[in-house]
């Protein structure tokens, strides 16, 4: 805690005093162009990977980077009603969906539920993500370590890209242009990201 602190006195003494015009300016309200759903690594910082400013990014984290297809959302879900605000006030023009490399989430679905006895909320909440399981174990079923991490990591991205269309708000902005829909991976160790080319059906280098 000692290093946050520190950290705090470090931001008012020298960003916060060279920024505050614009610090008093943002504090009149948000006005994101940019819905950003991404893991709740703490090795993924979606504004030190775009380098955005506070203001820029709406960001919803999570364990996978995971988004409940609509039919599946229970009671209070916190996920949609990020997205719900997102798009129907904040009026988002773009959504990106970012997974990253050696993502905890993507190992624990190929391992057994009973390891997750003692993480009732985890053991439920990674269920949404069995679908790129089965996937996988289907059409992948020779590839194991690493190269079968990183296919469900990306596997992982698409899956999410198709489950927020479910959600009706979002498919109609869709449909009208309002809204475009990226998917990211973001390669930790060589800092890479790469962006989902539909047309080729796979990721390729932001450049």
């Amino acid at each position: 805690m000692e290093k946050l602190y520190r950290g705090i006195h470090k931001f008012k003494d020298l960003y916060f005093k060279k920024e505050e015009d614009f610090f008093k300016r943002i504090s009149k309200g948000q006005t994101p162009e940019v819905l950003f759903i991404t893991c709740s690594d703490s090795r993924v910082d979606p504004n030190l990977v775009t380098q955005s400013k506070p203001g820029e990014l709406f960001i919803v984290r999570n364990v996978g980077n995971i988004i409940p297809p609509y039919d599946a959302i229970k009671d209070k879900n916190s996920v949609a009603a990020a997205i719900e605000f997102a798009v129907l006030s904040l009026k988002v023009k773009d959504i990106i969906v970012c997974g990253h490399s050696n993502c905890g989430a993507m190992q624990a679905i190929f391992k057994d539920e009973k390891e997750f006895d003692n993480m009732p909320h985890l053991r439920d909440w990674l269920r949404l993500a069995l679908p790129v399981k089965k996937m996988i174990e289907k059409y992948c079923p020779n590839d194991y370590g690493e190269s079968r991490q990183r296919i469900a990591e990306e596997e992982n991205i698409l899956a999410q890209l198709q489950n927020i269309q479910t959600y009706p708000f979002v498919a109609r902005a869709l449909r009208e242009g309002k809204i475009y829909l990226h998917g990211w991976y973001y390669n930790i160790e060589t800092g890479r990201i790469c962006s989902y080319n539909p047309k080729k059906d796979m990721f390729e280098e932001i450049v």
